[in-house]
């Protein structure tokens, strides 16, 4: 793939609750304090339970905008309902890997112990939420680590993709390694014109029957299953490849409740939750959907996700 095709990519992946800063600031509650974390190779932030009293938590992941800022402000609104979180930050960012590339999956095993240790932590009700590329690591993350009790992942993959080096465009990597070696990813189809990043996903989907080993093995996870997607979704397949992560749920006979909520007029920016980082109409736009479908989508996920969690991991402790 020529440089300046993979810099539009990256430029598409980038989008991010972190792009839209302040705009609801003023119409949610204050943020809470959070506590950065740099233990053990971990860059992250951790908002302990609003009542100082153990209880239920939440792991966040943010996209491939990469950092801690965009993980940092949907924690926040976790954190606004009275549960401990911890956003936890995987690559671009000081003393991580620099490259959305070979990611160790022992770094977020790594994470979770951290969680566990708290003593505010509930370690019986762990959740782990993740959106975009977050999405596709919170489900990879989740088929492997028992201690995950509960997934949300917000416009996902149901694949491990080809990771980005944001230094030189022609490296072709997977995202994650694990044991020192990379996990088996789906590569970008370079075999057409460039014409969107969208288009660039849906036709390299079509080739996953060719790497078996780059589905994610979602029937390992160890509960309740909720996926978000908006079907005007203009950056990535996302509603497509989440009915395939339900599709093998149904497939593997999974034991937990699985559900995938998608929003017709809704696009890759609609389920962001409610607070700091709340995308205005021409963000909203940039990504697929309408400015009312796109605002509907966010207030009812936003109401989803609260009552998922309240049956899945339980109410924060008050």
């Amino acid at each position: 793939m020529k440089g300046a095709v993979l810099l539009t990519l990256a430029a598409g992946l980038l989008a991010s609750p972190s792009q839209f800063a302040g705009v609801a600031a003023m119409q949610t509650p204050a943020i809470p304090s959070g506590s950065p974390i740099r233990e053990n190779g971990l860059v992250g932030t951790w908002y302990p339970p609003a009542s100082g009293k153990r209880g239920p938590v939440i792991l966040v992941l943010g996209g491939s905008e990469g950092g801690e800022e965009g993980g940092k402000r949907i924690a926040q609104a976790f954190a606004r309902e009275g549960y401990g979180v911890l956003a936890l930050a995987y690559f671009k960012a000081e003393g991580l890997p620099q490259q959305l590339q070979e990611i160790p999956l022992e770094y977020f095993d790594a994470g979770i112990a951290w969680l566990a240790k708290q003593p505010l932590t509930d370690a019986s009700r762990v959740a782990i939420y993740g959106i975009s590329k977050g999405g596709e690591t919170a489900l990879l993350v989740a088929s492997r680590r028992p201690e995950i009790k509960a997934v949300i992942a917000a416009v996902p993959s149901s694949m491990v993709w080809q990771g980005i080096n944001f230094a030189d465009y022609t490296s072709v990597k997977s995202s994650f390694s694990l044991n020192g070696q990379p996990v088996a990813y789906l590569p970008y189809d370079i075999s057409a014109p460039f014409t969107s990043v969208f288009d660039l996903y849906q036709r390299s989907l079509k080739f996953a029957g060719q790497h078996p080993g780059a589905v994610i093995p979602v029937e390992r996870i160890g509960g309740p299953v909720l996926l978000f997607s908006g079907r005007a979704d203009t950056l990535w397949p996302s509603s497509a490849m989440a009915d395939q992560v339900i599709a093998r749920l149904d497939a593997k006979h999974f034991r937990y409740s699985h559900r995938h909520i998608a929003y017709p007029d809704a696009g890759h920016a609609g389920a962001i939750p409610p607070g700091e980082g709340a995308p205005p109409p021409t963000g909203y736009n940039a990504l697929g959907g309408t400015t009312e479908g796109n605002a509907a989508a966010r207030a009812d996920s936003w109401i989803q996700t609260l009552a998922f969690l309240r049956t899945a991991i339980g109410e924060p402790v008050k």
